[in-house]
């Protein structure tokens, strides 16, 4: 807690001197203790500039997504009440899901700087070096469990809509859970429910390809992936999209509460980049192949087919031609 107060004198004194007698009081430590709390937070990549006789300085904010940091500025009244924070992790999907088993509330996030086990759906491993933006969710919706999947298309709206508002860019999203930026992902979701006769809760989990060299992708993945730095040619700032997310997100979900699920897929398939065209969906080696038409409040792909209009709940969807 020592760490946060004196980051927090810091920040309210940016740009000036802050005596190592008012940030040892600010922080309830000795003053032969400042000097380590001062090296913790270098350590965290803050740059703090030291003068014997005037004390601390902070020049530069960390550019890590530290839970301090998310919650500073956040205009979320619930998102982002719990942060657990992690340089690496296996799945932040794995740790949301123990920590809400043990009563983590509502809006409670994980996040972490890389995972070393990521999931994606399918199985899928999900590639996620350091540089990106790896979070989960814990979400306790008051709602029947077939409903769940729901909750992928509501992130999807809340992603491509900050993307596209923080970066300027052509966001849109292919089914079921990828945000596109052009034809290339940067972006994809992962829901899982817990079900135990009711729903119990929900983690979402969403990777975003922030600041990620591609050349740490493998090969075969390269090609069909991008992301914000290299779409903008600059390092973008993780934590305040992080916290615009959250303030978008908590908004479509509390309509998403209140009923109106209807708006937000409409707003979703308004960015689709997937409804109009030829798609071939894969999944545990069946292919089935049509024009995707529709999307429905089930989450499911609708397409025209050889023999007519097939429901599809998941699978993998690879786009074969243009959008219409």
């Amino acid at each position: 807690m020592s760490k946060k107060e004196i980051l927090k004198a810091l920040h309210e004194k940016k740009g000036e001197y802050v005596s190592d007698e008012e940030l040892a009081s600010e922080g309830g430590i000795s003053l032969e203790q400042v000097p380590q709390e001062i090296q913790w937070l270098k350590d965290d990549d803050y740059i703090i500039e030291h003068s014997s006789e005037l004390g601390y300085r902070l020049i530069k904010v960390s550019n890590r997504l530290l839970p301090y940091e998310i919650q500073r500025d956040l205009h979320a009244s619930y998102m982002g009440v719990e942060i657990h924070y992690f340089k690496e992790v296996d799945s932040t999907n794995e740790v949301a899901k123990k920590l809400a088993l043990e009563g983590a509330p509502e809006g409670t996030i994980v996040i972490a700087e890389s995972q070393s086990s990521g999931k994606g759906r399918l199985g899928k491993k999900w590639i996620s070096p350091s540089g990106g933006v790896w979070m989960t969710i814990i979400l306790r919706p008051d709602i029947p469990p077939r409903q769940a999947p729901q909750l992928t298309l509501v992130t999807g709206v809340a992603v491509a809509e900050t993307l596209s508002k923080e970066c300027g860019l052509d966001v849109g999203i292919k089914w079921p859970n990828d945000i596109l930026i052009g034809n290339k992902k940067v972006s994809g979701i992962l829901t899982e429910a817990i079900t135990n006769q009711e729903l119990d809760f929900v983690v979402v989990g969403i990777g975003i390809d922030l600041n990620v060299d591609l050349d740490s992708f493998p090969p075969e993945l390269r090609e069909g992936a991008t992301s914000l730095k290299r779409e903008l040619d600059r390092d973008i700032p993780g934590v305040k999209l992080v916290q615009n997310f959250l303030a978008d997100f908590e908004n479509l979900y509390n309509e998403f509460k209140a009923g109106n699920f209807p708006e937000i897929l409409a707003e979703w398939r308004r960015l689709s980049k997937t409804i109009g065209r030829q798609v071939e969906v894969r999944k545990r080696g069946r292919v089935v192949t049509g024009e995707a038409v529709g999307v429905n409040k089930d989450g499911m792909l609708i397409l025209e087919t050889e023999d007519g209009l097939r429901k599809v709940i998941s699978g993998e969807c690879i786009h074969l031609n243009k959008k219409h």
